[in-house]
């Protein structure tokens, strides 16, 4: 056999065996598809108890309502709304939470030196207006105002009290309130209902509401609520979801657009 022969039958031989290769992989079974996922994305489970500071109902409503519907397999329970020192006291005396959210560091504070609760985390902040009755009637324009119309405010121990009294010591108003609220709920209820003529309430307060009028009131900027959420001693993983869900892109976003700025 000559050279160049010879060299022929070494390349069919080696043309052979590649195909005979290709051959065997294209045989070989196919890997596993990966295991599908849920729709959601998310196999959190469980439930959430969470207590939240009046001025919060609107957006956490909203919130609990895009968090469930994210985690599916999560129940929030009705949330508990009131004047943020009533739900501390509340939580001090043994009633259960996942969640506290509250409209100042003050009274989160109390709950952290009661060891119910660690590392709270500032997520939104609020000011204050002056909210009247609808057509303003008793023609309110000004925090001095408020010392010669029948004015209701937060309780002094309430964040919306403090704030309240903090703006107007600095104004250097005076005024003597008809009703003092545990809530700042309760306060605009009172102005919507007429049975007051003015009373300061949040700016979120008021958004949406036609059965009364605000202005924001000269130095509101200086009196600023920082309101911290934290998840409590012994809760849920979802309680924990929670608190990182209202931190989170949606919470944020939901929050501020009902008022509420950037913590």
């Amino acid at each position: 056999m000559n050279m160049f022969r010879r060299a022929a039958v070494l390349i069919a031989l080696v043309s052979g065996l590649a195909l005979t290769g290709c051959s065997a992989a294209s045989d070989a079974p196919a890997a596993p598809a990966t295991e599908p996922t849920s729709a959601s994305g998310s196999e959190l489970t469980g439930e959430v108890t969470v207590f939240a500071a009046a001025s919060l109902r609107t957006a956490f409503d909203e919130i609990a309502a895009a968090f469930t519907e994210e985690n599916p397999g999560v129940t929030v329970n009705p949330i508990v709304y009131d004047g943020s020192s009533t739900l501390v006291t509340q939580l001090q005396e043994g009633a259960h939470a996942d969640v506290l959210a509250t409209a100042d560091e003050r009274n989160m504070q109390s709950l952290i030196d009661a060891d119910l609760a660690a590392d709270p985390a500032l997520f939104a902040t609020n000011t204050m207006v002056v909210a009247v009755p609808a057509g303003n009637e008793a023609g309110v324009t000004s925090l001095a105002d408020l010392a010669n119309v029948v004015t209701v405010l937060c309780a002094p121990e309430v964040p919306c009290g403090k704030a309240a009294t903090t703006l107007l010591d600095n104004a250097g108003v005076t005024v003597t309130p008809a009703s003092q609220e545990q809530n700042v709920t309760a306060v605009l209820q009172k102005v919507a209902a007429n049975e007051a003529d003015a009373g300061l309430v949040y700016a979120t307060d008021v958004i949406g509401d036609d059965a009364v009028e605000s202005f924001v009131p000269d130095g509101a900027a200086d009196v600023v609520n920082r309101y911290p959420i934290v998840a409590l001693d012994g809760a849920s993983d979802a309680g924990i979801a929670f608190v990182k869900f209202a931190q989170g892109p949606t919470g944020q976003k939901i929050l501020q657009e009902l008022g509420f700025g950037a913590p």
